[in-house]
């Protein structure tokens, strides 16, 4: 049986249809919704069916969506029509499992069973090993350069199937709406749909078998990636090989002002920063740390979901405060930040006051909810008329001593330090594990 059948079979589009469903998202330049999706695909399955084996179907064009980059720039992602996103999962589940066991044990970005702690801990493992001059190299625009012919080439060698070769050269090829405008694409992976990964790791599959070949230290985040090298010298000669091989080989370009040879205090990957661990008898060891701009990024984050002006119960504030707070501590669980976290359950709490004291709004009320929260009434009136702004009342006793931790426990609240001494076995020290 071609491959195309397999990916057009009844069950292989009904699970791809739920996993886009599932994965929600918005809708694509024709403006149908992931959830118009199950009904289109069971009115339309047998027609979809019968164009793609003729080879008669054309992909929609792409809608672009410029967002924003920690360094003020922006990134312009692709977003595929949900049609396309769903025929792309089907052929993503079926091809897959042609390319993924031959990939390199250091690749761990968008694979199953893989995720960025374990590429942190390799990059730590080799730090503390003595690899503390570090290859850093920043390709430049990755998904924006892909080669065409040179990416089809590669997906060739396993993927013999005609019909399926077409769809994929022609969602490569589709067209991005960008501004009103029509664009024509000749090379480039558009981030955003759900291929674009596999096809990424199958390019970057060739880097890796060269620095296999070479015999170099490195690990592999999608297009991030690092080499790890015991002395200067050698970290400059090995960077300089793969320099060209990027160059020559795949056609990639490398940002030479982001590239470079660092030590392991001015190194950071997926997130995570390097300082040495100051333990006696320990020496050249370092432990895990989070950059600094991430933990702007989440002080950005939960600024914005405790805005005194955002109509929001205080439920539905909490919750989302504990999405985000969750999802960050699960990802940076491997870092040392219980003092940094303490620090920000402190400012944090003082926001969810501000909130609460605004949303009391009248004098009236203040010093009703003052003496219901165990403030005799002479303190409770003189308190609700206090001229002190909201941001200096949060901080003052007038609330922290009213709206303590334990009131704000029982409504829901939860610290970013008790969720991380959960997840954080107390007797896991993050800073030495492991060293390989």
């Amino acid at each position: 049986m071609q491959t195309i059948e397999t990916v057009l079979s009844a069950r292989n589009l009904t699970e791809a249809c739920s996993e886009v469903v599932k994965n929600k998202g918005t809708g694509g330049i024709d403006g149908m919704s992931v959830g118009q999706l199950k009904s289109y695909l069971d009115l339309n399955r047998e027609e979809l069916c019968e164009t793609i084996r003729e080879g008669k179907y054309i992909p929609q064009p792409i809608r672009g969506k410029e967002i924003s980059k920690r360094n003020g720039k922006t990134r312009l992602l692709g977003i595929p029509t949900v049609v396309d996103r769903m025929l792309q999962q089907a052929v993503l589940r079926i091809i897959m499992p042609q390319f993924e066991y031959m990939f390199s044990d250091y690749s761990y970005g968008f694979r199953p069973q893989r995720n960025t702690q374990q590429a942190v801990l390799k990059s730590l493992g080799y730090i503390n090993s003595g690899y503390q001059h570090i290859v850093d190299i920043d390709l430049k625009g990755f998904f924006d350069e892909v080669n065409h012919c040179l990416l089809l080439n590669l997906l060739h060698r396993k993927v013999k199937c005609p019909a399926t070769m077409q769809l994929i050269r022609r969602w490569l090829r589709a067209p991005i709406w960008v501004n009103g405008r029509l664009t024509r694409r000749r090379k480039g992976v558009p981030q955003g749909s759900p291929i674009s990964p596999l096809l990424s790791n199958i390019m970057l599959h060739e880097l890796d078998k060269e620095m296999e070949r070479q015999g170099l230290r490195f690990v592999r985040y999608a297009d991030d990636f690092s080499i790890y090298c015991k002395t200067k010298s050698e970290a400059r000669e090995k960077g300089n090989k793969i320099y060209l091989y990027l160059r020559d080989k795949l056609k990639l370009p490398i940002n030479r002002e982001k590239s470079g040879i660092r030590r392991p205090v001015n190194f950071t990957i997926l997130g995570y920063g390097f300082v040495p661990t100051y333990q006696k008898g320990v020496k050249g060891q370092y432990q895990l740390i989070v950059e600094q701009s991430r933990w702007k990024q989440l002080k950005a984050k939960l600024k914005e979901e405790t805005r005194k002006t955002t109509p929001m119960t205080f439920d539905e504030r909490v919750q989302k405060i504990k999405d985000i707070q969750r999802g960050w501590i699960n990802n940076f669980r491997l870092a040392n930040i219980q003092g940094k976290l303490k620090e920000l359950d402190g400012w944090l709490r003082n926001r969810l006051r501000y909130c609460i004291w605004h949303h009391w709004k009248k004098r009236e009320r203040k010093r009703k909810n003052l003496i219901r929260l165990g403030i005799n009434p002479r303190d409770a009136f003189r308190w609700s008329r206090s001229r002190l702004g909201g941001w200096a009342i949060a901080q003052s006793p007038i609330l922290n001593t009213t709206i303590t931790v334990d009131l704000l426990c029982k409504r829901g609240y939860e610290s970013m330090l008790s969720w991380y001494q959960k997840i954080v076995p107390h007797k896991f020290t993050p800073t030495l594990f492991p060293i390989v």
